[in-house]
C-alpha cells in the first residue's frame, strides 16, 4: 500500500568531535537517518519504540483460518532495540541490529472466522545486519554515492506476529550533495517481494539536513513506498516528529545514543 511519510526531526547533539564536512560529517551513511561513522569508530544505540495500528490488514489463513478475505484489527507492539555500527575503512561500515519486542493483535469485529479474538507474541525480533559502501566521495558539484545490503534471517518461525520462516535481502543506493543552505539526500531501497515473485523499489526518500550550530542539526524528510503492516518500531504514513539526543566518539571509542522514539527511515 502506497504510504506518505512527512518527518520532521530536530537533533540534539551532546558531547563529541563533529566532522567539518558541511552539515554530515566524512562518515560512511549508516541506516539510522543522517548518522554517520568514521573509521575505527563503534556506534551503540539502544532505544525503544511503541507502535499502533488501528487498521492492521490481514487474512485469517495467517492463523490457519481457510479463509482469504481481507479484514482490519488492531496491531500494537512495544520493543527494546539494540542498533550497532562501526567503521571498517573510509568505504566500508558494518551493522548489527536486533530487538525484544511484545506484540498484541486484536481481530476485527466484523471477522466472524475462527481467528482468536486476540493474541500476545513475544521474543527476539528484527535481527539484521548490514554491509554499508561509500561508492564515490563527494567531489566538486559530484555528489557522493553510497550503497548497502542488508540481510534478515528467519526469525521466529512459529510465530504469526513476529516470525518470518524466510530469508531477506534488500538493497539500497542513494546520492547526497551539500550546498550552502545545507545538504540533500535520495535514497531508494529494492526488495524481493515474496507473494508477487518479483522485485519492488521499497522505501524512498528525499532528505533535507542543516546544521543550525555546533549543537544542533534540523533535519526534515518526505518518505515513500510500498508497504502493509508496519514494521515494528515505525508507523508508515502517520506524521512524526522526535528529539534524538545523541553523541559522537572519537575514533576506536564508542557512541552512546538514546532516544524515546526511532528515527524515520
Amino acid at each position: 500500500m502506497p504510504r506518505l511519510l512527512l518527518a520532521i526531526s530536530v537533533a540534539l547533539l551532546l558531547a563529541g568531535s563533529l566532522a567539518a564536512q558541511s552539515d554530515r560529517g566524512p562518515g560512511i551513511r549508516t541506516s539510522m537517518v543522517e548518522t554517520y561513522v568514521e573509521p575505527g569508530q563503534f556506534i551503540i544505540y539502544p532505544f525503544y519504540a511503541y507502535s499502533w495500528d488501528h487498521n492492521y490488514e490481514y487474512q485469517p489463513s495467517m492463523f490457519g483460518i481457510g479463509l482469504d478475505q481481507d479484514f482490519n484489527g488492531t496491531y500494537r507492539t512495544n520493543e527494546a532495540q539494540l542498533f550497532l555500527a562501526y567503521g571498517v575503512a573510509d568505504w566500508l561500515a558494518v551493522e548489527l541490529e536486533g530487538s525484544r519486542i511484545i506484540a498484541d493483535f486484536t481481530k476485527d469485529p466484523n471477522d466472524a472466522s475462527g481467528t482468536p479474538a486476540s493474541l500476545r507474541e513475544s521474543g527476539t525480533a528484527d535481527i539484521a545486519g548490514q554491509i554499508r559502501l561509500r561508492l564515490a566521495p563527494e567531489r566538486g558539484r559530484r555528489p557522493e554515492f553510497f550503497a548497502a545490503v542488508e540481510l534478515l534471517p528467519p526469525q521466529q518461525s512459529g510465530s504469526v506476529l513476529i516470525g518470518d520462516e524466510q530469508w531477506d535481502v534488500k538493497g539500497e543506493i542513494g546520492a547526497a550533495r551539500a550546498y550552502r543552505w545545507g545538504t540533500m539526500t535520495f535514497r531508494t531501497t529494492i526488495e524481493y517481494n515474496r507473494g508477487d515473485t518479483h522485485w519492488d523499489l521499497g522505501e524512498t526518500s528525499l532528505e533535507y539536513l542543516k546544521r543550525l550550530s555546533p549543537a544542533w542539526r534540523v533535519l526534515m524528510a518526505i518518505e515513500g513506498g510500498e508497504g502493509g503492516a508496519p514494521d515494528a518500531g515505525r508507523s508508515p504514513g502517520r506524521p512524526s516528529c522526535s528529539w534524538p539526543r545523541r553523541s559522537h566518539s572519537s575514533p576506536a571509542g564508542t557512541a552512546a545514543r538514546s532516544t524515546s522514539a526511532p528515527p524515520s527511515g
